[in-house]
């Protein structure tokens, strides 16, 4: 549990073992968390399997002992306190449909299939009401992170997977208060349990109404002294000391740790706590699953692998037909209904959580904790790969999901039927919208594509060219006119998806200009070799303008501002050199034509400039340049007088109307 062990006859040796102990989980948290990140899966599988290979019933470098589960206790007494940060009542009454009809649904449902098996099986029923609750949890972690990838979090499966997720969440709190009372004499179980969840709603009402305010006035008194050591300090103290609170009531710790963080999370200091608790709180959470993983015993597994896969198809079985079912029976489509059940069908890591702290308290026998660790672990392996085939299962099986998709295009496309050399915008949130301005000054047609359905509703509805989609698809970009489009903007800083996406536009319009953002200038390298024509990196633009204010207010004249900016923004953006330079100058009186422009060329096989090079084409004598060369076969093409152009090469050429019209026609025809 949560305090030491004083009695400890011989402290040194005990101190010298855990430290020993500490070191081991250390060194295979950090084994297993590299090995993860390189092969792309949740560090949580990497920290069970770690825990299983070197655990006791394997190689036996880690000892199952008591300092070990003291020390993987801490791990879930914060996790509880994070999600506790994250609850948040508004956000709770905004999706009781989904949390209160799906998400309750679902763990009632789960726990009546499970717990009916288990009892059919054998089990006793306080065993079968722990694993049918252990069963309902999903991967909060995996899950989150996933749909937070896919940019599938505002889509109708993804609000209904993350409400669930919210309930299973909440769900966990109560179980933890009962699981330590069913091990009391059936006589006084009933008593033993009222007692529990009495202490935990009178706890959780002094919370409410005089908690907070206690709360905010204690933070608030170390925030004054303005120490982040301080703070971090306070942090500790108020988890660990709630969580020694309950304990000494007679709860479980997790629970103190919950309710600290719920205190917290409607006060000021949310996100400054949440930033310092999260350290310590991956650290020890990485603990607490290589000691679950130690449970595990391998030869068991293998011995016993015919029944495990079985166990595995039924656990994802029932819980999918659960889920479906569900969803359709609050009207969910039957697309949205599949792809909710395909989500949430695995396991997730409270699981673990309720199923170690059943062992320990002797609810649950541990030969039965083997097969059924064993298929939660498997199904959160295989959870990354249902998520990958989940929409092909969903066309595959699912009719109407054809239809709707289909309408979706339609309406993609009679946005854009009659656009012409028009921009396509992917992503309409705030620097979507500030871009589609200055378009429209420009009297530019653009198209955006978006996932938030009440944004695209909304913008839609005041009739802008919006349509619901995702952009990385290739039937949606064909929809959004792209093999006429003039040029695609990427307004959104995922790395990941902005990659995916050149991808496909690449495939099917290697000459379309591609302009994206990141949030790293190392990002925009990635993306200069995939082909994007320019990358505005975000840390770039704000220490560009932060200096542009600071020169201004430090007394440096205008002129000198505007210049200076000027100059670091060419240094770093090719395709504006040259830009600048004397048109401020020049002043009102320079008209559009003699302005310097933009002109993309694609040179088709009869091309005069194929297989010659930049020096024998001259065009600077025309007055046009070069800015840059697009090469379907190697994204960086170096500009120079050496440079020699091939079949299917994108030329950007820079100059005055008359100028890029002449290099147009001396590249093309000579």
């Amino acid at each position: 549990m949560i305090g030491a062990n004083y009695n400890d006859p011989n402290p040194a040796e005990s101190a010298r073992v855990t430290l020993h102990l500490i070191l081991l989980l250390l060194a295979a948290a950090v084994l297993a968390v590299a090995a993860c990140r390189s092969f792309g899966l949740p560090p949580i599988l990497g920290y069970l399997l770690v825990g299983a290979l070197a655990g006791p019933h394997a190689l036996g470098v880690l000892p199952d002992t008591e300092s070990a589960h003291r020390l993987a206790e801490f791990g879930v007494v914060f996790l509880m306190f994070t999600i506790g940060l994250e609850f948040s009542l508004p956000r709770l009454f905004a999706m009781q449909r989904i949390v209160f009809g799906l998400g309750l649904g679902q763990v009632l449902l789960t726990m009546l299939a499970v717990g009916a098996s288990a009892l059919l099986w054998g089990v006793s029923w306080q065993a079968s009401l722990v694993l049918g609750g252990a069963l309902a949890m999903s991967s909060t972690a995996i899950l989150s992170k996933l749909l937070a990838d896919r940019r599938e979090l505002d889509g109708p499966h993804g609000r209904e997977v993350m409400g669930v997720l919210l309930f299973q969440d909440l769900a966990v709190v109560p179980l933890l208060v009962l699981i330590p009372a069913l091990m009391q004499p059936v006589e006084t179980l009933a008593y033993e349990v009222g007692q529990a969840l009495a202490k935990a709603a009178l706890l959780l009402v002094l919370v409410l109404f005089l908690g907070q305010r206690i709360m905010r006035f204690w933070f608030g008194l170390v925030a004054r002294r303005k120490s982040g050591e301080l703070f971090m300090l306070n942090v500790l103290l108020v988890t660990l000391g709630f969580a020694t609170l309950t304990e000494a009531a007679g709860l479980s710790p997790a629970l103190g740790a919950f309710v600290a963080g719920m205190l917290i999370s409607e006060t000021e200091y949310r996100y400054q706590v949440e930033e310092d608790i999260r350290p310590f709180r991956d650290v020890l959470l990485g603990l607490f699953f290589v000691s679950t993983g130690m449970l595990l015993d391998p030869q068991a597994i293998w011995n016993d692998a015919a029944r495990l896969l079985a166990l595995l198809a039924l656990l994802l079985g029932a819980k999918l037909a659960i889920v479906v079912l569900l969803s359709r029976m609050l009207g969910g489509a039957p697309g949205t209904a599949l792809r909710t059940g395909l989500w949430l069908c695995t396991a997730g890591e409270f699981g673990f959580v309720l199923v170690v702290l059943a062992t320990q308290t002797g609810v649950v026998d541990p030969v039965l904790v083997q097969p059924i660790l064993a298929a939660m672990v498997l199904s959160m392996l295989v959870a990354p790969l249902i998520v990958h085939f989940s929409d092909r299962l969903v066309l595959r099986f699912v009719a109407s999901e054809w239809l709707l998709r289909s309408m979706q295009l339609t309406q993609i496309a009679a946005r854009t039927v009659t656009s012409d050399r028009h921009a396509i915008l992917c992503g309409f949130g705030k620097t979507g919208q500030h871009l589609a301005r200055f378009l429209e000054s420009e009297k530019i047609g653009f198209v955006a594509l978006d996932l938030d359905p009440e944004r695209v509703r909304e913008a839609a509805a005041a009739g802008e060219p919006v349509s619901w989609g995702d952009c990385t698809r290739r039937e949606n970009l064909l929809a959004a006119g792209i093999m006429r489009a003039k040029v695609l903007v990427v307004t959104f800083a995922d790395i990941a998806t902005t990659l995916r996406l050149v991808h496909n536009v690449r495939a099917m319009r290697p000459d379309l200009p591609i302009v994206a953002r990141s949030r790293e200038e190392e990002d925009a390298e990635k993306l200069f070799e995939a082909g994007v024509a320019e990358v505005v990196p975000e840390a770039l633009e704000s220490s560009v303008m932060l200096a542009t204010h600071a020169l201004a207010l430090s007394g440096v004249p205008m002129h000198r501002v505007i210049r200076r900016l000027r100059e670091l923004r060419e240094q770093h953006y090719a395709l504006l050199r040259g830009f600048f330079h004397g048109a401020t100058d020049a002043g009102a009186s320079v008209s559009d034509a003699d302005q310097p422009r933009l002109h993309a060329v694609t040179l088709d096989a009869g091309a005069w400039a194929v297989g010659r090079s930049l020096g024998e084409l001259a065009l600077e004598k025309v007055g046009a340049g070069v800015t840059a060369i697009r090469r379907r076969t190697q994204p960086v093409v170096a500009v120079g007088s050496e440079t020699t152009l091939q079949t299917g090469d994108v030329v950007v050429l820079r100059g005055s109307a008359a100028a890029v019209a002449a290099g147009e026609e001396r590249l093309l025809g000579g």
